[in-house]
């Protein structure tokens, strides 16, 4: 029997993610809890008590942008492949995401291109030029070493550009995704294979959005991957970080087509997330 996974990636308000994780709740769905290692479990374990909801036991403390983020995201996979269940995808969310349509029109979608990954991607030399530096420049967040960022100046000052090992092709784009388990796997055996690789990636900035498209789009895989998250995230002109979604935002994101959207906050507005599950709901039925 196939069922759906979805993976959050959790750090903080157990309320709102309380609340995420009841509009994911459905048959033959389960959901994985990866709360960054630095946060702790307590006020959490209450969540536990919900239907087919379980929390990623190898967990990692989480630096943004650096391979930390990369590290939890491969080891909640490795977790969730381990139990053997037969999942169509792997949903890979943060603990600010929240559906826009329901449960069940998601899980029937799924089902139905089963043999599909979504992502998005472009290539960094054609089409996302403004990341290439983070291909060619050092980064040594990831590492503990005294003065490490003033030796990362000296890297970079003195040492010629960095090269992808393998004669990769660099892509890259959103690190939000929906991957089938034998992408997962090949992404896990190919890293885990090809430690230039993996060194490589360690030490690059903002490796979440590239080292799943650089890996795939370089694989005999890459046929099944569809260009297209199934997500509207929407940045402010020259930001790094999404624009906190509110009620103004309803009407683009219902006209979106999309599944997901990111990122909300309850706490500066929870009239759109009582919009969004009244409009799911409804759709839902319309179906």
């Amino acid at each position: 029997m196939m069922r759906l996974a979805h993976l959050i990636l959790a750090h903080d308000n157990q309320l709102q993610l309380e609340r995420l994780i009841k509009r994911l709740i459905y048959t033959d769905t389960d959901i994985y809890i990866h709360l960054d290692k630095k946060k702790d479990l307590t006020p959490f374990l209450h969540l536990k008590a919900l239907e087919n909801v379980y929390f990623i036991s190898n967990r990692t403390a989480i630096i943004w942008g650096d391979y930390s983020m990369v590290k939890a995201t491969l080891k909640s996979f490795e977790e969730i492949l381990e139990t053997g269940k037969a999942y169509s995808h792997i949903n890979l969310l943060s603990g600010v995401d929240y559906p826009l349509k329901s449960a069940g029109t998601i899980q029937k979608f799924l089902f139905a291109h089963a043999d599909k990954t979504f992502m998005r991607f472009r290539h960094i030399d054609s089409e996302w030029q403004e990341s290439k530096s983070r291909f060619t420049k050092y980064n040594l967040g990831d590492y503990n070493l005294p003065l490490k960022f003033q030796v990362q100046s000296l890297m970079n000052r003195f040492l010629p550009d960095r090269k992808l090992p393998n004669k990769l092709e660099p892509y890259g784009f959103s690190q939000w995704l929906t991957m089938t388990p034998e992408c997962i796997r090949y992404t896990l055996d190919y890293l885990k294979k090809n430690n230039a690789v993996r060194r490589f990636f360690r030490m690059t900035w903002g490796v979440d959005e590239l080292v799943f498209q650089t890996i795939l789009l370089n694989s005999k895989l890459k046929d099944t991957i569809v260009n297209d998250h199934l997500r509207y995230i929407r940045f402010d002109k020259g930001g790094s970080r999404p624009k906190t979604l509110t009620i103004q935002d309803k009407k683009i994101l219902a006209d979106s087509g999309k599944f997901y959207a990111r990122k909300f906050s309850a706490e500066v507005d929870s009239e759109i997330l009582d919009y969004l599950d009244q409009l799911a709901d409804i759709n839902e039925y319309k179906e």
